[in-house]
Order: structure tokens, then C-alpha cells, then sequence
């Protein structure tokens, strides 16, 4: 077929298996954080491969940011559901996060087991001030774009100001934040008003799912479908909790993690920065899992890897698995295998539902799904509690011993530098990483050749 006739018919239409290499694929080069993941997915299936059109890609996007959870990862589920029924979407969203499941396992017991050699603790002390940068500047990227107005200005400050001094849970920060968002949007409607994402849609030729093309039957709303899909994502999380809590008790700590977790799938509107907070909460704080330094090492580690950011839980659930021994002493790997595994499951199990379930109704509103007030708010109190998450990287990382211990001076600079970069070079995450990484290790051998 000649290159201008193949522009003028869609093209013909992948089998299972080259969708199932495709989301393999993307499993393994899916970096840049969610900015970049969908970018990826939109050259990919939208210019390239015409799978779908730009506006039918842009509708799947804009149901997916209303969700909580990852929505690089919901946007891969609805797609591959989309081409080919729920399993075409389990494939597409659980390839989107295994490569990163077992990549992030190795690297944990790499940390857990062998982070106190000199080489490998230097290039973590050089990571961790990168990973202060990355995080400030996702403040500015993300408030950037969702302060539009001096009022949510003020409920981002005050969300900072809740969770900063008053320590207020971010459940709580995210409900009071919904209510100011339904509130505003009835008394000062044009503050809560929501644009698309700026995309301009353009036209690559004819897609296989087009603009008119009609919604295959599969992906039409019944109640019926809809009841199956909850009797069986209550059959998938109840089955897993009861079993975790019939062999461990519910006071176990895969069964405790398990339920956190599953609250903490529920409440990451915003995406992974947002939520660290609350997992710092209740991983560092509450349950006393893991270090304020291990939090901080694990979203260095979680940024190095494909997948969404949110796969720092995986880490989380590895260290928190050894550090309690679940299996007794002579087992750490398997303890820490099955608690990141756990934890995996039940922070992404809810995102497939809300996929499975929630994507019929998004094909039956067709071009009118808009943002609520409500989110609004919320995600401007995101922005709030991200800074309040910087705020607490950069006390832990530049007074590592306390505001009474010395500021360190070197990491002060590696986290300028990097911040530099991102913000006025547009240097990509995992470069800056590599370089702080390797600035670290460097500085850690200068060390130990002074001392000698």
C-alpha cells in the first residue's frame, strides 16, 4: 500500500498479541514520570500506530486525572480494554506496572542488604538532594498549572499550613478540600472553572477507534456488567484481605498493609507526590515500617525505575517485610518479596476497577466529561501538601542529624544544581539523577582519601 493512501483508511487492527508486545514494551520504557509516560503512549498509538484518534485519546485522559490512582497506568488499562475487552485492559495496565515491580524488588535488596558499602552509600547521599529537587520542582510544575486564581492560591496555603503545624491527615485535608471546591463552585463558579489539558487535537489520519467511530459493544453500558465488575473486585480485594487477615490476624503486618494500602489507592488524587505524604504518615509515623531516610531513599530508587512514581510503595512494602522479619530471620527476601507484592496488589487493584467499571459510562458521555469543582479543590490542596513533602525532604536531607546538627553545605549545592537543570535547562529526571548519583559516589571517595 502506498505511504498517502495508508494516511486515508484506518489501519487494520492489532491482534491480542502485538497489543500484548506493545504494552510489554512500554512496561520497560515507560520513564519521565506520568508527563512523560502519556507522551509516550500518545506518539506511540495516537500519531504512529492510529489505534485511537486524538480526541477519543484526550477523553479516555481527562476521565483518568479525575481518578485517584496512577493515570499514566489508568490510561494504558482503559486503552488496552477499549481494543480488547477486560483482559486486553488487565494486560495493558498490570505490563504498565510489572517490569517495575521486580526491578524496584531487586534494587530494594540491594539497598536493604548492601546500602551501608561505601559505593552505594554515596551514590544514594548524592540521589537523595536530586530527588529534594525533583520534588520542588514538581511543586512549581504542578501549581503552575492548577492555581489559576488567588483563591486557589489560599487553599493551597492552607493545606500546607494544616498538614505543616496542625499535622492534619491528608484524608482529612482531601475532604475538607472537596467540600471548599463544591462550595466555591456554587458561590464563585468562574474561581472553579476547569480548561482541558491545553492539547491542541489534531488529525494523523483515520484511527482505528476514530471520533465518530461507534463504541464497540463491549465497552457499552449494562447494570449487569457494571454489578459483575464490583461483585468481582470485592471478590478479588475481600478474598485477599481475608486471607491475610484468617493466616495473620488482622494485626499482622501484611494484613495491616494490605488495608493501608487500599486507603492510600483511594486517596492519591493528584498522583504519587500527593499521596507520599499520607504513606509517609502512616509507613514512617504510625506503623514505624521504615526511616525518614529510607522514605526519602526509596522515591530515589522509585524515580531511577519505569513505571508510575507511586511504585515507591513497592520499596515500602520490601523494607517494611524485612525490617519485621513476617517470615522469620532466616527469610528476609522472601519477606520482603511478599510484602512488596502485597502492597502492589492492593494499591493498584483499585485502579483496574475504576477502569473496568467507570469505562462504560465514559463511552456513553462522549465528548462532555469536565472536571467537578470539587476536584478543583482538591487538587489545589494537593499543591499544599506537595511543598509540605518538600519542605520535609529538605530538612531531612540538609540537616541530616537536625536543625541542632550542621547544614550540609555539599548536598545543598547538588540539590541547587539539579533544580537548575529541571527548571532552566529542561534536563530530563533520570540524567539529573545519574549525574547527582555520580557526584555523590565522587565525593564520597574524596572523603575517604582526605581522612586517610
Amino acid at each position: 500500500m502506498k505511504p498517502a493512501l495508508a494516511k486515508t483508511l484506518p489501519p487494520p487492527v492489532p491482534s491480542f498479541r502485538q497489543a500484548f508486545a506493545f504494552w510489554f514494551k512500554l512496561g520497560f520504557i515507560s520513564f519521565g514520570g506520568p508527563a512523560g509516560q502519556i507522551a509516550i503512549m500518545h506518539q506511540e498509538l495516537v500519531e504512529k500506530r492510529r489505534w485511537l484518534s486524538e480526541q477519543r485519546f484526550l477523553h479516555a485522559l481527562n476521565y483518568c486525572m479525575l481518578l485517584p490512582g496512577p493515570e499514566a497506568q489508568q490510561l494504558a488499562t482503559y486503552i488496552g480494554w477499549l481494543m480488547h475487552r477486560s483482559w486486553g485492559g488487565i494486560v495493558a495496565g498490570g505490563l504498565f506496572v510489572l517490569p517495575s515491580l521486580l526491578i524496584l524488588i531487586a534494587l530494594s535488596w540491594i539497598y536493604v542488604a548492601y546500602g551501608h558499602i561505601t559505593a552505594i552509600a554515596g551514590v544514594l547521599y548524592g540521589i537523595k538532594p536530586a530527588v529534594t529537587a525533583i520534588v520542588i520542582f514538581a511543586v512549581y510544575r504542578i501549581g503552575s498549572r492548577a492555581l489559576k486564581n488567588w483563591l486557589l492560591w489560599t487553599m493551597a496555603a492552607l493545606a500546607f499550613l494544616a498538614i505543616f503545624l496542625l499535622d492534619m491527615p491528608f484524608p482529612m485535608i482531601v475532604f475538607v478540600a472537596a467540600i471548599l471546591g463544591a462550595m466555591g463552585g456554587k458561590l464563585a463558579p468562574q474561581k472553579f472553572e476547569v480548561g482541558g489539558h491545553g492539547a491542541t487535537q489534531k488529525s494523523f489520519g483515520p484511527s482505528i477507534i476514530d471520533d465518530d467511530t461507534p463504541t464497540p459493544s463491549h465497552a457499552r453500558f449494562t447494570w449487569i456488567g457494571l454489578s459483575k465488575v464490583i461483585l468481582i473486585g470485592l471478590i478479588l480485594w475481600g478474598g485477599a484481605i481475608g486471607f491475610l487477615c484468617a493466616r495473620y490476624g488482622w494485626d499482622g503486618a501484611l494484613t495491616q498493609m494490605g488495608w493501608f494500602f487500599t486507603k492510600a489507592a483511594l486517596l492519591t488524587f493528584g498522583g504519587a507526590y500527593a499521596v507520599l505524604p499520607y504513606v509517609y504518615q502512616g509507613a514512617v509515623t504510625h506503623f514505624h515500617w521504615l526511616t525518614p531516610s529510607q522514605m526519602i531513599d526509596g522515591l530515589a530508587l522509585g524515580e531511577t525505575t519505569p513505571g508510575p512514581l507511586i511504585m515507591v510503595v513497592t520499596f515500602v512494602g520490601f523494607v517494611a517485610g524485612w525490617a519485621k522479619e513476617i517470615f522469620g530471620p532466616d527469610r528476609l527476601f522472601l519477606a520482603g518479596a511478599v510484602a512488596a507484592t502485597v502492597v502492589t496488589y492492593f494499591t493498584f487493584l483499585p485502579s483496574f476497577l475504576f477502569i473496568l467499571a467507570g469505562g462504560p459510562l465514559v463511552e456513553s458521555t462522549h465528548g462532555n466529561l469536565k472536571f467537578t469543582a470539587p476536584l478543583t479543590g482538591i487538587t489545589a490542596a494537593v499543591v499544599g501538601v506537595i511543598l509540605n513533602l518538600a519542605v520535609f525532604f529538605a530538612w531531612h536531607v540538609f540537616w541530616p542529624q537536625g536543625f541542632a546538627g550542621s547544614f550540609d553545605a555539599v548536598s545543598a549545592i547538588i540539590s541547587l544544581c539539579a533544580f537548575l537543570a529541571l527548571m532552566r535547562y529542561k534536563v530530563g529526571v533520570i540524567p539529573v539523577i545519574a549525574a547527582c548519583g555520580g557526584t555523590g559516589l565522587l565525593f564520597s571517595f574524596i572523603k575517604i582519601w582526605l581522612v586517610q
